[in-house]
């Protein structure tokens, strides 16, 4: 086994914060008690590149007691959680990550993972372990099983893979099924988004102007939250679909060219490229707040805002201020990374235990049609996203009703 965290002694509080998170994480657990004696990923090597926090610890573990040798990165230089890291080090994981890692210490991490643990699965958060594995191990590609990604980020860039005719082994984008993007990226973002804020900055968001650029599972969630705290939100959006979404659910949506000059607070929550732009940026006022919840630190032009500043602070944990030529100061949050994980916590432990168990399940699925699925992106199976649901359902002391037969005939008849 081997290993690289930040400080091995931070084990024991790592193994408590743990010990929480599994307390949260009923079908994640479930899914472990009940695989675990049939030992389902006995001598399988699995690599995974997740933000390293006490709910992957959660999915890593029962990968481990379930039979798998498991071998873990950080997707994100900001989002370890290092006491974690060593909590599982001491635990078996072979892990390489640490919060602060630069970006050539990133992808080491990533490489390391891939050449070390010469890998039957994998799991990523993002892309990069897919892209990286097809551009420079292409050998490897060809034998690996298959492959789950956690985001919507990297399902856009296995989907373009694929498109391609690149792809060499199926992935099922766990990012798509119900039971995880209705609930983790909605109500698990936007909690942990407004937490991240909150802590960087401890503003009253109650009468700010909160700009949310974006309106998917991600943006909705936000906007909901922060409407909830009393915000005043705007919405940009380049879909007309998701933007008269917006309007009906009674948001003021307009462009980001107008929305920069009122806002107190954006949030970008798009997955693309330079939502938040230089010409944006010269038309803010005084004080505004820029955060950042999308997978990679590329929705606000950061290095735009580096070119016209005249200075730049650090002026509390994860918030840089940034003077502008005529005094105006624009602060900026978390470096552009995702604020959620730089700066607080990441999602509540509830809303990733059915992440998890999806990430859990459909490894296994994976597990059991291999060498049948061609090299595609896949949707999670109807029937583990109704297992998962059906799971943390049981695990809330929540009933439903099941349909009769006759129902069931009813439905069926034309």
């Amino acid at each position: 086994m081997g290993f690289k965290v930040k400080d091995i002694s931070l084990a024991d509080q790592g193994k408590l914060k743990i010990e929480w998170a599994e307390n949260h994480m009923p079908v994640v657990v479930g899914l472990r008690k009940l695989c675990e004696e049939k030992k389902v990923f006995e001598g399988k090597r699995i690599s995974a590149v997740l933000h390293v926090t006490k709910e992957t610890a959660a999915l890593v573990r029962s990968l481990k007691f379930c039979g798998a040798e498991v071998y873990l990165a950080g997707s994100n230089p900001l989002s370890t959680q290092d006491d974690v890291a060593a909590a599982l080090a001491q635990e078996g994981i072979n892990v390489y990550a640490w919060k602060g890692e630069t970006e050539e210490e990133y992808w080491w991490a990533i490489k390391k993972i891939i050449e070390e643990g010469d890998p039957d699965l994998v799991i990523d958060d993002g892309g990069d372990l897919h892209a990286t594995i097809h551009k420079e191990y292409p050998k490897l590609a060809e034998k690996i099983i298959g492959g789950t990604e956690e985001t919507t980020t990297g399902v856009i860039r296995l989907k373009a893979m694929e498109k391609e005719g690149v792809l060499k082994y199926p992935v099922i984008a766990v990012n798509d099924a119900f039971t995880k993007f209705l609930f983790d990226n909605r109500y698990g973002t936007g909690q942990s988004t407004i937490d991240g804020i909150l802590r960087a900055t401890n503003i009253l968001l109650a009468g700010k102007v909160a700009v949310v650029a974006g309106y998917g599972w991600v943006g909705r969630g936000i906007a909901m939250r922060l409407r909830g705290m009393g915000a005043r939100v705007v919405v940009t959006e380049v879909n007309p679909l998701r933007a008269l979404e917006a309007v009906h659910d009674g948001f003021d949506v307009m462009r980001m060219d107008d929305a920069a000059k009122i806002g107190d607070l954006f949030v970008t929550a798009t997955g693309n490229i330079h939502v938040i732009r230089k010409e944006h940026i010269l038309k803010m006022k005084d004080g505004a707040i820029l955060a950042n919840a999308g997978h990679f630190n590329v929705e606000i032009d950061v290095k735009a805002l580096e070119e016209i500043a005249i200075s730049k602070r650090r002026i509390r944990p994860y918030v840089d201020e940034y003077k502008l030529p005529d005094g105006r100061r624009i602060y900026l949050l978390a470096e552009g990374r995702l604020v959620n994980l730089v700066a607080a916590e990441g999602h509540p432990s509830e809303v990733m235990d059915m992440s998890f168990a999806n990430q859990f399940l459909s490894l296994k699925y994976l597990l059991e049609k291999a060498g049948e699925l061609a090299p595609k992106v896949y949707k999670v199976p109807a029937e583990i996203d109704e297992e998962v649901a059906r799971r943390k359902l049981e695990a809330m002391g929540i009933k439903i009703d099941s349909l009769t037969e006759e129902q069931v005939r009813y439905l069926n008849s034309w």
